[in-house]
């Protein structure tokens, strides 16, 4: 029987031999295909990478024989690469568009398939619609056309182009990140891969930078590869026990990034946007607008109203941010998940990038990477931020959710003085806010807090998760 494939707010994923199978993976395949057939580009092709996941190799295989079968031509990665280096390759091929089998974060089980624009970035909403369009009409089909030639034919005939990705990627980023300041700044770095598609990707930049967790390993180690405190507990040790001055974490498929300043203290995703803001205007002096997804601190805000930006805010997903940095003067954008966007490189998270500037920051400014937060923390306030993912059945989700959309008048003893429903239910209190929202990839559903201290995020979380 034919599964139910669904997109979220960052392409399709799904359990393999479940829902991810390559009967379902052809048919996603065919739909983007027909989708980018009509492409003003599609001359250029399409470029496809893979992440380090169980199977992901094969499973964008069967995709580049899929798409080359409908005609297109497909430039195939010939090692395990980042999504921001398919990103950019789709960029720097002027391709019609880009595919990466991954599951990002998301547990061992997972696998999926994330569509890119021909800009360098996830595709826009719009473009996403139309593909589920082409996909609708697939799935209709009796059966599913089977293509005339097998990959290895494919390739024969040269209509799948394996190329090498890595290499031009890290060239790039060399011409965008001040690297020999970070060298002569002697910043010992802890780069923990979490076996994901970063591995052995800065040593072309920085020979000296020490690696973690930068082996094949499609189960994690049992760890979900996504850059979290709770996740990082050994990079956070390490940097602390054996004298690095930053820990570097990047997710499955490096897009997003988690850092740990030199006491081994977790820095969010949200410090670390805050830092770079900073960064960009008072040292390199660069205007622009800024973007922020709903779920992220709203000492952006603060920012934005002290350097006289216009900001905007998203429902979650980086591909509304992405939206806006193709189409306005986007300085910088991010999101709470830890993956950002900076102007002068692509519209795209990318973890690599985003360590590398924040050393960058660190050289620059001659401080370390936990004076650099204080500084922050003195200028705008404490602002403590925690989130809990709770995984539920789809009755329970469907309860939690129907409650909050009727809205609550006080949470733990806070009152409400506010609301906001962009994407899921936002509340707001004194001196912080509560946000629940239903996950678009995993069966959970997300509470996020933010408040001028830890006790009360703690409090608020406590109060909003009870059942």
């Amino acid at each position: 029987m034919v599964q139910v494939i669904k997109f979220g707010t960052d392409g399709w994923r799904a359990v393999i031999a479940d829902d991810y199978t390559f009967a379902n993976l052809e048919r996603v395949a065919l739909a983007t295909a027909r989708y980018f057939k009509r492409h003003k580009k599609i001359r250029n092709g399409i470029v496809i990478g893979y992440d380090a996941r169980f199977m992901s190799r094969e499973f964008a295989e069967k995709s580049a024989e899929v798409i080359a079968n409908a005609g297109i031509r497909v430039k195939l990665a010939d090692s395990i690469v980042t999504t921001p280096m398919i990103s950019l390759m789709t960029k720097m091929e002027q391709a019609a568009g880009g595919v990466v089998i991954t599951a990002s974060h998301n547990p061992p089980k997972y696998n999926g398939f994330k569509i890119k624009g021909d800009f360098g970035g996830p595709a826009h909403p719009e473009m996403i619609a139309r593909v589920e369009k082409e996909l609708a009409r697939v799935m209709k089909l009796k059966n599913v056309p089977r293509g005339k030639h097998t990959f290895t034919q494919l390739v024969d005939k040269g209509k799948i182009v394996p190329i090498s990705m890595k290499q031009r990627y890290m060239k790039d980023l060399a011409t965008k990140i001040d690297v020999p300041r970070i060298k002569a700044a002697g910043i010992r770095i802890l780069y923990d891969a979490m076996y994901g598609a970063g591995q052995n990707a800065l040593r072309d930049l920085l020979p000296d930078v020490t690696m973690m967790h930068e082996t094949f390993n499609p189960s994690f180690e049992g760890v979900n590869p996504e850059p979290l405190a709770h996740n990082l507990t050994e990079l956070s040790r390490r940097v602390k026990d054996e004298g690095f001055h930053i820990g570097i974490a990047t997710d499955g498929d490096a897009d997003r990034i988690g850092a740990v300043d030199e006491k081994g203290n977790f820095v969010d995703s949200h410090r670390i946007f805050a830092l770079l803001l900073k960064y960009l205007v008072e040292q390199k002096g660069l205007t622009g607008e800024v973007v922020k997804s709903f779920s992220v601190t709203q000492m952006i805000n603060n920012q934005c109203a002290k350097y006289g930006l216009t900001m905007h805010e998203t429902a979650v997903g980086f591909k509304y941010i992405c939206r806006l940095m193709t189409e306005r003067d986007i300085l910088i954008g991010g999101e709470e998940s830890g993956g950002l966007g900076v102007k002068g490189h692509i519209p795209e998270r990318d973890g690599i990038f985003l360590g590398l500037l924040l050393c960058e920051l660190m050289a620059v400014r001659g401080k370390s990477l936990g004076a650099l937060v204080q500084e922050l923390m003195d200028e705008y306030g404490q602002h403590e931020f925690k989130r809990i993912d709770l995984h539920v059945t789809e009755k329970e989700k469907k309860a939690i959710i129907a409650r909050y959309r009727r809205g609550v008048k006080e949470i733990a003893g806070f009152p409400v003085t506010g609301r906001m429903d962009t994407d899921g239910f936002k509340f707001f209190v004194d001196k912080g806010w509560v946000l629940v929202r239903a996950s678009g990839t995993e069966p959970l559903i997300r509470f996020y807090a933010e408040a001028d201290s830890v006790a009360r995020v703690d409090a608020l979380l406590a109060a909003a998760t009870k059942r």
